[in-house]
């Protein structure tokens, strides 16, 4: 086993853990989204359109609410993630609201080993990239995944606000922009459960968006577009205030919060 397989293991026993926590907790409000609430945001809905009849695959799904939203769209979708607990509620919540979805547990730089379809889509969105050690292989792995003229789309947490640790009361900038080393947190509780006292044990790292950008283009896709926001669909930092467009933003606005790409396999 090589240092990065370590890693990867104890970010899946830790995300095996919060997929049951987040069920339970407001932030995926899962009893909304079983009654039709979407878990999409502006963002992606408006870079991807009508997606009725597409095939869509969806890297890192998590316990697969935003696969199941593009299902209820009318799209033939397939998630992907590292979580077995998580790909089994995918799974059952796919059973429950009688979709189509296929959910596929696998570390996603095995999605090519795994998968062997091609996909009109593949998406990608929200605190997904730091867990990958190497951008490159991710690039590569979009491209074979896609058709040729099929769309690449990602919405992603700016690399700037991965530069705070907020461990402590007040953040401080403690992480490198392109930081190559792994960073280590251990904390109890987790972002979508307010409740839970879980210990998480998490390996990551910081990618500058030259490095996202760079592993898209080396894998040979075409960048329709990079665009930079100081709105967060989500109230993820302190002293966060809402907007008039009823997302999240720092009320001195010096920096980003989300960054999206959309890219095309010419």
């Amino acid at each position: 086993m090589n240092t990065n397989d370590k890693y990867f293991n104890i970010n899946r026993v830790t995300w095996n853990k919060k997929a049951k926590e987040h069920a339970k907790g407001t932030f995926y409000n899962l009893e909304a989204f079983k009654n039709g609430r979407s878990s999409l945001n502006a963002y992606e809905l408006e870079a991807l359109g009508d997606v009725k009849g597409k095939s869509l695959l969806h890297l890192q799904c998590h316990f697969g609410q935003d696969t199941l939203s593009w299902s209820r769209m009318g799209a033939r979708c397939t998630g992907v993630d590292i979580s077995d607990v998580g790909i089994e509620m995918a799974r059952q919540l796919n059973d429950d609201l009688e979709l189509d979805a296929q959910f596929v547990c696998c570390n996603v730089l095995d999605t090519k080993a795994s998968i062997r379809e091609v996909f009109d889509i593949v998406y990608t969105s929200y605190g997904v990239i730091g867990w990958l050690p190497d951008l490159k292989p991710w690039g590569v792995i979009i491209a074979d995944k896609l058709k040729k003229g099929g769309t690449f789309f990602m919405a992603e947490f700016h690399p700037i606000i991965w530069m705070f640790d907020y461990l402590n009361d007040e953040p401080k900038i403690a992480y490198g922009y392109m930081q190559d080393e792994v960073i280590y947190e251990e904390y109890k509780g987790t972002y979508g459960n307010e409740k839970s006292q879980m210990l998480s044990k998490e390996y990551a790292w910081n990618h500058g968006l030259g490095e996202v950008i760079t592993a898209l283009t080396e894998a040979g896709l075409h960048i329709e577009y990079v665009n930079e926001f100081y709105e967060s669909p989500y109230d993820i930092l302190p002293n966060m205030v809402r907007t008039k467009t009823k997302m999240y933003a720092l009320e001195d606005r010096l920096y980003p919060l989300i960054f999206t790409v959309k890219a095309t396999k010419l």
